[in-house]
Order: C-alpha cells, then sequence, then structure tokens
C-alpha cells in the first residue's frame, strides 16, 4: 500500500529493494522466454515440411475414433450418450489442435539427455532448466497452430462438425490450452526427473501414458465413460489436459463449469510446480557427470 509519509524500520529499507529484486528477475525472464520463443519459431519455421507431415500424421488417431463413435451413433438412432455425429466431429477436430498443444518435452527424452551429458550443460546456464522446456516448446506452439488451420478446415469441410460456441467458451478456450500445456509440461517434467534416482523408467512412463488415455477424454469423451472413471478422472490432472480444454469448445457446458475447469487447471498447474521443485531438489543431488 502506498502511503502519503515514508515508512521507517528495517522493513522499509528491505521492502523495495525486494522489489526492485523481483522486478528485474521477472523482467529477466520475460525476455528470455520472449527470445527463446522466437528463436523455436524460426527453428520451426524452417523444418515446416516435416512439422506439417507430422502433424498430418497425427490426425489418423482422431478420424479413428470419429468414424468408430460416428457409425455408432448412427445405429444407434442417431446419438449416442447425447453425442451425435456432428458433435463427435467437433470433440475430435478440436482434439487434433489440443493434442498438439499438449506435445512437451517427453520423460524419455530425459534417459538421452542424461546419458549424452545435455543435463550438465543445462546446469552452468543461470536459470532453471525447465524454463528453456517452456519457452522453446510454447514458440512451436506458435507454429503449431497456423498448421492447424488449414487441416481443421479440411475435416471441417469432410465431416461437417456441429459447433457454435460463445464468445466467452471461445475466451476459455484459449486460456485452457495453455493451461493444458503448462499442466501437462510440468507432470511430465516431474516424471522425467524419475530418470535421476534409476535408468529403467519405461514401465513407469507406460504405465502414466495408459492411464492418461484412459482417464483424460483423448480416447472417448468422458461423459461416455463409466461412473467410476469419470469419479476418477475428477481427482486426476489428465482431464484438466486434454477433457477440459475440448469440452469448454464443443460444449455442452454452463459458466459454472468453466469457472471450474479454468480453477482446476490452474490447481495442477500449482501442484505439479511443486513437485517438480522438490523432486529436483533432491534429484539433482544425485546426478553425477563424468567427461574426459
Amino acid at each position: 500500500m502506498i502511503t502519503a509519509e515514508p515508512a521507517s524500520g528495517p522493513i522499509a529499507e528491505t521492502e523495495p529493494g525486494r522489489f526492485r529484486e523481483f522486478r528485474t528477475n521477472a523482467l529477466w525472464l520475460w525476455r528470455y522466454y520472449t527470445q527463446f520463443m522466437r528463436l523455436a519459431i524460426i527453428t520451426q519455421f524452417q523444418y515446416r515440411a516435416a512439422n506439417y507431415f507430422y502433424m498430418i500424421g497425427m490426425i489418423a488417431e482422431p478420424v479413428v475414433y470419429l468414424v468408430v463413435w460416428s457409425t455408432i451413433a448412427r445405429t444407434n438412432g442417431g446419438s449416442v450418450g447425447g453425442f451425435t455425429p456432428g458433435t463427435f466431429a467437433a470433440y475430435y477436430i478440436v482434439w487434433t489442435l489440443v493434442r498438439n498443444i499438449n506435445i512437451v518435452f517427453t520423460p524419455f527424452g530425459w534417459e538421452q539427455r542424461i546419458k549424452d551429458g545435455e543435463l550438465s550443460g543445462l546446469l552452468l546456464q543461470p536459470i532453471h532448466p525447465i524454463h528453456r522446456d517452456l519457452a522453446f516448446f510454447a514458440g512451436w506452439k506458435v507454429i503449431v497452430i497456423i498448421l492447424w488451420l488449414p487441416i481443421a478446415a479440411a475435416l471441417t469441410l469432410i465431416f461437417h462438425p456441429s459447433l457454435s460456441p460463445t464468445v466467452w467458451q471461445c475466451v476459455v478456450f484459449f486460456l485452457a490450452l495453455w493451461g493444458a500445456y503448462l499442466i501437462r509440461s510440468m507432470f511430465l517434467w516431474a516424471l522425467g526427473l524419475i530418470s535421476l534416482w534409476t535408468t529403467r523408467v519405461s514401465a513407469i512412463f507406460q504405465a502414466y501414458f495408459m492411464a492418461e488415455l484412459l482417464l483424460s477424454g483423448r480416447l472417448v469423451p468422458l461423459t461416455l465413460m463409466p461412473k467410476w472413471a469419470r469419479s476418477l478422472a475428477g481427482v486426476l490432472p489428465f482431464q484438466s489436459t486434454f477433457g477440459f480444454p475440448i469440452t469448454a469448445l464443443t460444449g455442452p457446458i454452463t459458466d459454472a463449469q468453466l469457472w471450474h475447469g479454468l480453477l482446476t487447471q490452474l490447481w495442477w498447474i500449482v501442484v505439479g510446480g511443486l513437485i517438480v521443485k522438490l523432486m529436483w531438489r533432491r534429484g539433482i543431488r544425485r546426478f553425477a557427470s563424468v567427461g574426459g
């Protein structure tokens, strides 16, 4: 709070300095993110053809889901659990963007990162390595969104989705995309840090990804899942990374559910950040690098 007269005592002497330090660090971090994101955009734009074919290859998964569920809906009188072929089309077309936004540094990369000595180099930099990954993949998403637009247009012409979001839904969808990106980044980063304790982590990674596939809304909309699965999904972070962002745009969803979804994402971002912080502090003490 700003007062007319300056305060006195040790607090008055230290607070301005702390504020200046925070402001300086925040500005430095902002510049780091913007510059590294710009570098990622330039780099990925040079490989735009490879990126495009990669994205086209990823279309196979949602198209299979879409065709299967649309067929089931038609054979059951035109809908399944409130989903028509048109709403299934909307769900899985939006799914393609959410899936690409959710691509982050894989836990499997940690094994190679440690083996090749890359982590040793990252430790020499005056910033936590997670910022490098967050900034780079965030910059890549700009290219992803640009490349996704014509793909979405083509899928729309083929499958005729039923999609009529409100302005508020569009705003929440944009925020939810980046919330999902941060949540998945934090939890996969934490999962990768297990490599600092053991080199045999593939089974753990696979179990995590299987749980995510079943309980996130990636395989099938969660409203079509059994009640026990929906209850379990409600206490895990997976739904906030896939199901919620998709449903935020495609509906049906109320304003209260939109707010609840955003607050839930914020909760999981904080929880994921704390897990990463704890695991990093303990795991890095075990890390040893040998070079010659």
